[in-house]
């Protein structure tokens, strides 16, 4: 049992890492019997600390939807952490800084804006028709552990690994477009040739599916924000992340659903 002391001290460490750069032993190696519980403790109380210095919470990313990239991570499900005002940004010119974050990995994924409060237990059908947009855009993610080895309840305390998120154009989510979600399918192709394939059934069924999962795991937890009107959730990525460094410049080619893919290019943090 983690006591609110220890509860505090991870917190603080992670926040710590996420400022400066730096990079700390996962949380499971001093504490072997971390569950997603006092993950999720932990990561509560990252965002209380973030709302006190001004940040402010517009929606939730899902994590490790991807059930290909399970095996190559050690990880068993999903998990989730907040989107801040401070890191969701408009996919514009295609050109970015990349966030001073280590070792960043660029994710290809499905967004979603609302327009109506989900509450768990709604059917697919029902959770589309509060969606009121739905964007193709790039997730960046890092590693506050060295060499990206953790658990899962490592990466649920560490934020869900979130660093920044880019939306692309938005298009109404009208019913034939969310019916295809699932069946989309993507190229990801980048620096040196790097070339990933991915599907939207890849995300646990389909995009809309995941956001299904997010509202199940809230449903259990009584610090869970609610899914209201204007909040941004992102469904977690097509394909497995890649690593990304300034200059690089990555694309998008989706297939089998009307979205069009997606350019981003990063420039060296100031």
């Amino acid at each position: 049992m983690v006591k609110k002391e220890g509860i505090d001290r991870f917190a603080l460490s992670l926040l710590e890492a996420y400022d400066t750069g730096i990079q700390i032993s996962p949380i499971s190696e001093s504490f072997p019997d971390l569950d997603s519980a006092v993950a999720y403790r932990i990561a509560h109380r990252i965002t209380t600390l973030r709302q006190d210095r001004g940040e402010r919470m517009v929606g939730c990313k899902i994590g490790f939807t991807n059930r290909t990239i399970w095996p190559i991570y050690g990880v068993t499900g999903p998990m989730w952490g907040p989107v801040w005002n401070t890191t969701l940004h408009e996919l514009s010119d295609g050109s970015v800084t990349l966030p001073n974050l280590p070792q960043p990995r660029l994710e290809p994924e499905i967004i979603f804006g609302l327009k109506s409060t989900l509450r768990a237990g709604m059917p697919l059908k029902r959770i589309a028709e509060c969606i009121e947009w739905v964007s193709h855009g790039f997730e960046v993610v890092f590693s506050p552990f060295p060499d990206w080895r953790f658990t899962g309840a490592d990466t649920a305390a560490a934020f869900g690994l979130h660093g920044a998120l880019y939306v692309g154009d938005k298009h109404e989510l009208a019913p034939d477009l969310a019916d295809s979600l699932s069946d989309l399918r993507i190229e990801l192709s980048g620096s040196g040739d790097r070339r990933l394939k991915g599907s939207g059934s890849d995300v646990l069924g389909g995009p809309i599916q995941a956001l299904s999962f997010l509202l199940d795991t809230f449903a259990k937890d009584p610090e869970a924000p609610s899914l209201s009107p204007g909040t941004v959730v992102t469904t977690g990525t097509l394909t497995d992340a890649v690593p990304i460094a300034p200059g690089e410049s990555w694309k998008t080619r989706i297939d089998g659903v009307g979205l069009p893919g997606a350019e981003i290019t990063f420039r060296q943090s100031g």
